[in-house]
């Protein structure tokens, strides 16, 4: 599984828009309005890099009112959360 931190600049009146669009994503398990130099974050969950690549480089464009995206991909997970027993069922 590969893992990615999506920083976005987004038009300010299409905030809530870009950020309803992108939870619609199956690929974006999460989306956050944030303060500061971003306007909002995604955590992407995908099998495989060409997978994240397809996303970033196809997918987001798509996207009216994405500026601009800063894609950082994760290494290491350190969290006191089980993500794996929060989704089962």
């Amino acid at each position: 599984m590969v893992t990615a931190i999506i920083l976005m600049n987004v038009e300010r009146s299409r905030i809530n828009a870009v950020a309803d669009r992108l939870a619609d994503m199956k690929e974006i398990s999460e989306v956050f309005s944030v303060s500061g130099n971003y306007d909002l974050i995604a955590i992407v969950r995908v099998p495989r890099n060409d997978d994240l690549a397809e996303l970033v480089t196809h997918h987001l464009l798509t996207i009216e009112g994405l500026e601009k995206t800063n894609t950082l991909l994760a290494f290491k997970a350190y969290s006191r959360h089980d993500l794996e027993a929060m989704f089962s069922v």
